[in-house]
């Protein structure tokens, strides 16, 4: 594949992105996500996502990635959620565009003066490059052979 992270764009979420966020979801299967998470992945994105940033990556017309930031009811502090990259886009630079869209959502808005997310394993080396700082991690949290690790960062 001839691929340039020029031509990746993010773009608010609408309603008939829903299948191909799904297939995102599908691609990360079983190593990133469980199939139990999959209901809960549909209900959040079936649920009111335009009240929060939820955004997808585009490549060529193409989904190929996706995630979003809620706030916290203290509204000074910002969840990153749901957040992923179709699997044959792996290691391209797409995973920072969609996180580095995330932390500027949050920095936009001079009351968040933390982001929190969860994340397993494999992903927590990637955010740790970001300076989230592992706060809990809960072996099999997730299910069988996926720890879940709750990470933060300081924003202010």
């Amino acid at each position: 594949m001839n691929f340039s992270i020029q031509e990746v764009f993010s773009r608010p979420y609408r309603s008939e992105d829903f299948a191909a966020c799904l297939a995102v979801f599908e691609t990360n299967l079983p190593k990133f996500f469980t199939a139990d998470e999959r209901n809960m992945f549909q209900e959040f994105l079936n649920g009111p996502v335009r009240e929060r940033p939820y955004l997808v990556l585009e490549y060529k017309g193409e989904v190929i990635g996706c995630g979003g930031m809620a706030f916290g009811a203290d509204r000074k502090s910002a969840f990153l959620s749901w957040g992923m990259v179709s699997r044959p886009f792996h290691g391209k630079g797409v995973g920072k565009v969609l996180t580095e869209a995330r932390l500027e959502l949050a920095r936009a808005a001079p009351e968040i003066e933390r982001v929190t997310l969860n994340t397993s394993q494999h992903t927590q080396g990637f955010y740790a490059k970001y300076g989230f700082q592992a706060k809990t991690v809960t072996p099999d949290g997730y299910g069988p052979g996926l720890d879940r690790w709750d990470m933060v960062l300081n924003l202010r």
